[in-house]
């Protein structure tokens, strides 16, 4: 399998707290991948630094043969914008926006035209089965709704990796079993790449692949 994303060695610490211990592994395109792990494991972190949204005190995430951490801020910035997309377990929408509206932000910021965010973002929410529910503010979604909208708006530029922080720990299990089942129709559609952290053993049975962290450290 090729290849995507690698992580060679990453160690971080906060004070006298070290989270992640010597972490390696590689992440291969098309594949949902599941961490899974107790909380205070440092599944987060580690996911906060494959997406270059922290920095590591030691080792390398390459992505396609690239060291991400060479980059310049601002050219981290760009990489970020346009190869990866992230949803949280919080969905992070602006309350005063709709559907439509939170799900073309990312397209804004990276300068595209109203009429092309407009249409690729219609083309998500339909897919995600909201096409009656694109001029909604958020107030007015369930919360398997609000995520996946949060979705779509991972999705809007096209990255080739999702990542996604315990998605579905908000969610009741009936829409958190749907949520897991969307990657992979996703990965279906549009060949994107999943890396999942979350604590839920069940959920993570469900991946391609799944490993373990405990303490800092891979177990499996």
């Amino acid at each position: 399998m090729e290849t995507l994303l690698s992580v060679r060695n990453i160690h971080k610490k906060y004070g006298n707290v070290e989270v992640l211990k010597g972490i390696s592994l590689e992440v291969n395109v098309g594949e949902v991948l599941a961490i899974a792990g107790a909380s205070g494991a440092g599944k987060s972190t580690l996911l906060h630094i494959m997406g270059s949204l922290e920095k590591p005190d030691m080792g390398q995430v390459v992505f396609k043969g690239t060291d991400i951490f060479s980059f310049s801020k601002k050219d981290l910035a760009r990489f970020r914008s346009r190869h990866l997309g992230f949803v949280f377990q919080f969905h992070h929408l602006l309350p005063e926006f709709t559907a439509l509206e939170n799900v073309c932000i990312p397209a804004y910021i990276a300068g595209k035209s109203k009429k092309e965010a407009h249409e690729r973002a219609i083309l998500l929410l339909e897919f995600m089965g909201l096409a009656q529910r694109l001029h909604h503010r958020p107030s007015a979604l369930s919360g398997g709704e609000q995520q996946r909208v949060a979705v779509a708006r991972a999705l809007m530029n096209d990255p080739e990796v999702i990542l996604a922080d315990e998605p579905s720990g908000n969610l009741d299990s009936a829409s958190a079993t749907s949520l897991h089942s969307l990657f992979f129709d996703l990965r279906r559609e549009f060949g994107k790449t999943f890396v999942i952290v979350t604590h839920n053993e069940a959920l993570a049975a469900l991946s391609d692949r799944r490993l373990f962290m405990k303490d800092g450290y891979l177990v499996s």
